[in-house]
């Protein structure tokens, strides 16, 4: 079942439709593995609508290879990715890692895995080739000004 899959385009959140089509996976199975996975914690906006992340999108592209790549069940995916996560705990508590890779641990202690450590090293793993940003635009920057505007809105009814 070897499906090369799309480059991740540099933005910052992408919608359940873009990751199915990025990762090769249908909505359904997102909204599923989101259920199985800790690892996975889209932000969710008005109506339940999921926004994931970059790191996210590599993190499903890791359990999709891991189920149907390598042939793990759920809960062999599950126990392989504590796995890894145990491991990069031990390199970070021995001194193996360089201190720009070290995660950072929330309240529960969990590890924190740095995104952009996380994605070198997926993008290692499958051997893909990172994409280059695109060349400066104006309308990004005018996204991101709308996109940080929506994000002071929703902070705002927070607090």
């Amino acid at each position: 079942m070897e499906k090369t899959l799309p480059p991740i385009p540099v933005k910052r959140y992408f919608t359940i439709g873009e990751v199915g089509e990025l990762c090769g996976v249908k909505p359904h199975v997102l909204r599923y593995w989101e259920q199985e996975f800790t690892q996975l914690r889209p932000m969710k906006r008005r109506g339940n609508r999921r926004y994931y992340q970059r790191h996210e999108v590599l993190m499903i592209r890791r359990i999709r290879d891991l189920l149907y790549d390598q042939g793990f069940t759920i809960s062999g995916a599950r126990n392989k990715l504590q796995e890894l996560a145990q491991s990069e705990r031990e390199r970070r508590k021995s001194g193996d890692l360089a201190p720009e890779d070290v995660a950072a641990e929330n309240f529960d202690g969990e590890a924190v895995i740095d995104p952009e450590a996380f994605e070198a090293a997926v993008e290692e793993e499958l051997n893909m080739q990172p994409v280059a940003p695109p060349p400066f635009d104006i309308t990004q920057l005018a996204q991101i000004r709308r996109e940080l505007l929506e994000i002071r809105e929703l902070l705002s009814s927070v607090y």
